[in-house]
C-alpha cells in the first residue's frame, strides 16, 4: 500500500512538473507578436491567436449602406481566416472623437478604432496609442503604402497606425463647358487655371450664374497653397504661422480669382451646399474635390459629362491635399496580439482589396490600387496620382485651434470684406493667444 501510494504521488508530481513547464513555455511566448525583425533578416515570430476565443472591439463612425456592407464582408473574411478571433464592431454615430477620448480616459476604449490624420498628433501626444513597429513583419510590406499616408500616423519615426484608405483632391471639370469655351485640355498650371476660369464664367446681367472655378475657402483645402511658396500653417512649436509672406503668396492667388478676376466663387454664393453639388448643378465648371464626389455625381447627376485631372501646379510645384484614416490600437488593450491581427488584415493587401473593391474608398497600398485598376481608372487615376506628393490634412495637435481662426478670417477676405494680410495676421494672433492659454 505504501509503495502504491508513493507511486501515485510520484506520478502526480511528474504531471505537475510537466504542466508547470508547459505553462512557462506558453508564458514566454505571450509577446512573440511584439518581436521586431532586424532589417527583415530575423526569423518572423509566429502570431497565431490563443486557442481560446478572443473578442476584439472595433469602433468607427457611420458610413453609407454600401460601405457598411463592404466592411462587414471584410470582417467576415478576417474571422474566417482567424476563427479564434471574433470582432465586435461598434458604430459611434455622433461626436465620434469626443466619445473615443472619453472612453480612453476612462479606461474603456475599444481595442482598435478609426483615427483621422487630423486628430492623430493629439492622441499620440497623450500616449494612448500603441506603437506598432514591433508588430510589423516583412510580409506586411510597409513600403507598399503611399508614403505620405503612412507618415501621417508617425511621430519621431514611430508608427502609431496604418492607413486604411485615402483621397487626394483632383480637378473635376465639365467637358461640355470646356468645349463651349474652346478649351481643349484641362489646365496644368495656375496661370492656365486663371485664364480658363475667366472664359468659363457665365453671367446673366450683373448676376454670375456659373463660376469658372468653385472654391472651398477653408484651411483643409488651402493648406497646399500656403506651402506652394514655402509657407507653413504652424511652426515647430505648434504656433500658427500662416500670416508669413511666403504663406500669403499662395492664398493671394485664391482670393484674387474671386475679388479681382471675378471668376471664382464658393458654393453658397450660388445656393449650393458644397463643391460637388455646385459642380453637379452646373454652377461651377471646375472644382477641386476628392473621391467622395464620384459616387455622389453618379447617383445625383447621371448625365453630367465630366473628367478629372491632377491639380494645376503652383509656383512650378505639384501639390494637393490628402485625407486619410488609419486603424490604431488602444495602448491599454488587453488583447494586443489579436488587435494587431485585425489591423494587419484590414490594412493588409487581402483585407484592403475587399474594403476598396467598389471604389467608395481608395486603397493606400500601391499594389492594391494597381490590382483593382484605380491607377488607370478614367476618373480615379488623377486622385491616385496625387498620393505620392500630397500634403496630409494635419499640422500638429494645435491644428483645430489654428483651423477655426483661419477659416473665420479667410472666408471674410475671400468675400472681399478685408485685406488678406490684415485678416491673416488677426487670425494668427488670436490662434496663438488661444494656444498659449491652453498650455
Amino acid at each position: 500500500m505504501k509503495k502504491t501510494g508513493v507511486s501515485i504521488l510520484s506520478l502526480m508530481l511528474v504531471v505537475v512538473l510537466m504542466l508547470t513547464a508547459c505553462g512557462k513555455g506558453n508564458e514566454g511566448n505571450k509577446n512573440t507578436g511584439n518581436t521586431a525583425t532586424n532589417g527583415g533578416t530575423e526569423q518572423e515570430a509566429t502570431k497565431e491567436p490563443a486557442a481560446e476565443k478572443v473578442t476584439v472591439t472595433l469602433a468607427g463612425w457611420g458610413a453609407s449602406p454600401e460601405e457598411q456592407d463592404l466592411l462587414n464582408q471584410t470582417l467576415k473574411e478576417f474571422e474566417a481566416k482567424y476563427p479564434n478571433v471574433k470582432v465586435n464592431y461598434e458604430v459611434i454615430a455622433d461626436q465620434y472623437m469626443d466619445v473615443i477620448k472619453t472612453r480612453l480616459i476612462g479606461g474603456e476604449g475599444p481595442d482598435v478604432f478609426y483615427l483621422d490624420a487630423f486628430e492623430a498628433p493629439a492622441l499620440i501626444e497623450r500616449n494612448v496609442l500603441e506603437p506598432l513597429d514591433s508588430y510589423v513583419t516583412p510580409e506586411f510590406d510597409v513600403a507598399d503604402f503611399e508614403q505620405p499616408m503612412v507618415d501621417a500616423f508617425k511621430q519621431d519615426g514611430v508608427s502609431y497606425g496604418f492607413p486604411k484608405d485615402f483621397s487626394t483632391l483632383a480637378m473635376f471639370y465639365n467637358k461640355k463647358d470646356f468645349a463651349e469655351a474652346g478649351i481643349t485640355a484641362p489646365p496644368t498650371t495656375w496661370d492656365e487655371l486663371k485664364e480658363a476660369a475667366v472664359k468659363l464664367t457665365k453671367k446673366e446681367g450683373d448676376k454670375t450664374v456659373r463660376f469658372g472655378f468653385g472654391v472651398a475657402p477653408e484651411l483643409a483645402r488651402q493648406m497646399f497653397m500656403i506651402q506652394a511658396f514655402g509657407g507653413k500653417v504652424a511652426d515647430e512649436n505648434g504656433n500658427a504661422a500662416f500670416a508669413a509672406p511666403d504663406a500669403l503668396k499662395g492664398l493671394q492667388l485664391v482670393t484674387d480669382m474671386h475679388n479681382v478676376d471675378k471668376s471664382s466663387g464658393e458654393p453658397k454664393e450660388v445656393g449650393a451646399g458644397w463643391g460637388g453639388e455646385m459642380f453637379g448643378q452646373g454652377k461651377a465648371s471646375i472644382v477641386f474635390e476628392g473621391n467622395w464626389a464620384i459616387p455622389f455625381l453618379e447617383s445625383n447627376y447621371k448625365d453630367l459629362d465630366y473628367g478629372t485631372a491632377e491639380l494645376p501646379t503652383v509656383n512650378g510645384k505639384q501639390g494637393t491635399m490628402a485625407f486619410t484614416v488609419a486603424y490604431v490600437m488602444n495602448k491599454e488593450s488587453k488583447k494586443k496580439e489579436a488587435a494587431w491581427q485585425l489591423i494587419s488584415f484590414l490594412t493588409g493587401k487581402e483585407g484592403m482589396k475587399t474594403w476598396t473593391s467598389k471604389g467608395f474608398a481608395l486603397p493606400t497600398r500601391k499594389s492594391v490600387s494597381q490590382e483593382l485598376g484605380y491607377d488607370k481608372d478614367e476618373l480615379r487615376s488623377a486622385i491616385v496620382a496625387g498620393a505620392s506628393y500630397a500634403t496630409p490634412w494635419q499640422a500638429g495637435s494645435t491644428l483645430p485651434t489654428i483651423m477655426s481662426n483661419f477659416n473665420n478670417q479667410f472666408v471674410d477676405t475671400f468675400m472681399g470684406n478685408s485685406k488678406l494680410e490684415d485678416a491673416m495676421k488677426k487670425a494668427e494672433a488670436v490662434a496663438n493667444k488661444e494656444i498659449a492659454a491652453a498650455k
